[in-house]
């Protein structure tokens, strides 16, 4: 199977030179990897039990900020100092998680994942704009392999230009723009502590989930049965001690290093979109993805890093 290639070959990158300091941002952000490679799947039960996307997405989260209500003192301080940066992980760390949950609610698991990763492409551009990472001579490599990618796996000839085809494509493409930039600046916002980032995610998710509720029709969560309840609470917890986890390896880890270990998300969703989902890619498919994929193995490789700003 590709996706044991894949693997493999992410096996021995992500093993190497890794040392005491980075082995705990490393292993929080495949845990993240790994919790959403597969997070689509209880969302997709609850919509099959009457409880729609936004519903879900709304309730799930709000359950996360309980949780982590302890954290509400440091958390407005922080937010009452950081300015524009609080506000730009709020926005872009709750697309990327809505986006993604909307899309992979209705859209095929991998087509709507490998747009998702495009996001290499977004880290550079971000990186280089908020971190003042430059490009190497890797740079314009990553970003021809990742659009020919995309290029293959859209392509059809009756329609011309190739872009994504289906509301879901393009609800992946997007939250993969607003993930590269919530890394990058939860990396650049060296104000907020992991706590405080953590937090925002939550909110910023939560707070672009209910506008569309509202309009929608309102929040009817009350003939949410029992086993919902159990599932929602399940995945509120998954959340919230994953998003601590992710937040602490983006903080302490260049952006365009974790866009490399965020990638173990395609081959766990590539197997459990095969034996879930009943989801088989084509070759077409395989080669966009083996183009997008080889284009985040070279992103660890981009930069001459410079110091973060403060």
């Amino acid at each position: 199977m590709p996706a044991l290639k894949i693997s493999g070959r992410l096996a021995t990158i992500m093993a190497f030179n890794y040392n005491k300091n980075n082995l705990l941002p490393a292993f929080g952000i495949l845990s993240g990897a790994l919790v959403w490679g597969l997070i689509w799947y209880p969302y997709r039960v609850l919509q099959d039990a009457g409880i729609s996307g936004p519903l879900g997405t709304l309730i799930t989260y709000t359950l996360a900020m309980g949780l982590g209500a302890f954290m509400l003192p440091r958390v407005w301080r922080e937010f009452s100092t950081a300015g524009w940066w609080a506000l730009g992980l709020l926005l872009s760390a709750g697309w990327a998680n809505f986006g993604y949950v909307l899309a992979m609610l209705h859209g095929e698991v991998m087509r709507v994942l490998l747009l998702f990763y495009l996001a290499p492409v977004w880290t550079i551009l971000f990186s280089f704009w908020l971190l003042g990472e430059r490009l190497n001579r890797y740079g314009y490599l990553v970003i021809a392999l990742s659009m020919s990618g995309a290029f293959i796996m859209l392509w059809e000839p009756a329609l011309g230009i190739p872009y994504p085809q289906n509301v879901s494509e393009w609800l992946g493409l997007s939250a993969g723009i607003s993930f590269a930039l919530s890394n990058v600046v939860s990396r650049r916002a060296t104000c907020l502590s992991v706590e405080t980032k953590t937090f925002s995610i939550w909110l910023g998710t939560a707070m672009l989930t209910a506008p569309l509720l509202v309009w929608q029709g309102g929040l009817p969560a009350q003939g949410i049965g029992g086993e919902s309840w159990l599932i929602l609470g399940l995945i509120s917890i998954a959340l919230c001690s994953v998003s601590f986890a992710v937040q602490y390896g983006v903080t302490h880890m260049p952006a365009n290093r974790a866009m490399l270990l965020f990638l173990f998300e395609l081959v766990i969703a590539a197997v459990a979109s095969y034996f879930l989902a009943n989801e088989a890619m084509g070759l077409r498919d395989w080669l966009g993805a083996a183009l997008i994929v080889s284009a985040s193995l070279l992103s660890g490789k981009l930069y001459v890093e410079p110091e973060v700003k403060a």
